[in-house]
């Protein structure tokens, strides 16, 4: 398997209203989480921090340059792997226990993690077999309807169980930006996780279907319009009432 530079490992892409999209083009795009960068006046916001194979902050200048909060969606492996190499670290307070002690089995790198997942490796030691999250111990716990603030910018976190216990959607009302995480992206959704909910995994979509959402950044796959949610959703809904 070819061997990627880390400064060829991360992908940038800029999506309007001051947010860049940021991922690792090397994993498999089911397994490819999006990381999401909002610039705001007094401090900048950064939802998931992806696998970890690779520095995030080492190789992404944007993600170091000002302060700011890397706020976990949810603990998947996939998400809060680079979460330890920032100062300012939030999480729901369901899965902080996670985020600060993570295992293989616990973050779900145990059974997924394998090198089938990448289409390249990255070009510094690293092993599947071995493969682990270190622990970042959240310094802010959030709650539904705590709000982030940027100064300028303000996004509040919805509580969205039904994933994950402590999963969590960012939700901009003045600019109908959705930041969704695992709950809802355009793609296949994983609702049999070890301890997703199908109750809670209901009313998380019925709630967000109520939300006057314009764009929405999920935790994988392209970015999608507020109508294409609401057909997801509504489809979803359908599906589970039959």
């Amino acid at each position: 398997m070819n061997r990627i530079p880390p400064k060829d490992w991360y992908r940038q892409r800029r999506v309007g209203d001051g947010i860049t999209w940021i991922d690792e083009p090397w994993i498999q795009e089911f397994y490819r989480c999006n990381i999401w960068h909002a610039r705001g006046r007094d401090r900048d916001l950064m939802v998931d921090s992806g696998m970890g194979v690779v520095s995030l902050r080492e190789w992404v200048p944007l993600v170091s340059e000002r302060p700011l909060d890397a706020v976990a969606s949810h603990t998947h492996f996939d998400h809060i792997g680079c979460h330890h190499e920032f100062p300012c670290r939030l999480c729901h307070e369901a899965e902080a226990e996670i985020l600060a002690r993570p295992t293989r089995a616990s973050t779900l790198a145990d059974p997924y993690v394998t090198d089938d997942i990448f289409d390249a490796l990255p070009d510094v030691p690293y092993s599947s077999t071995t493969y682990a999250v270190k622990g970042a111990p959240a310094t802010r716990l959030l709650v539904d309807g705590d709000i982030i603030d940027l100064g300028d910018r303000h996004f509040e976190v919805i509580h969205t169980p039904g994933h994950s216990p402590g999963g969590i959607a960012l939700w901009e009302a003045a600019t109908g930006i959705l930041i969704s995480g695992d709950i809802v992206y355009d793609g296949p959704l994983i609702e049999d996780t070890y301890h997703a909910d199908a109750a809670d995994y209901i009313r998380s979509m019925e709630r967000l279907l109520r939300l006057p959402v314009r764009v929405v950044h999920g935790g994988h796959f392209p970015s999608f319009s507020g109508e294409h949610l609401r057909e997801l959703i509504t489809d979803w809904l359908r599906k589970k009432q039959a």
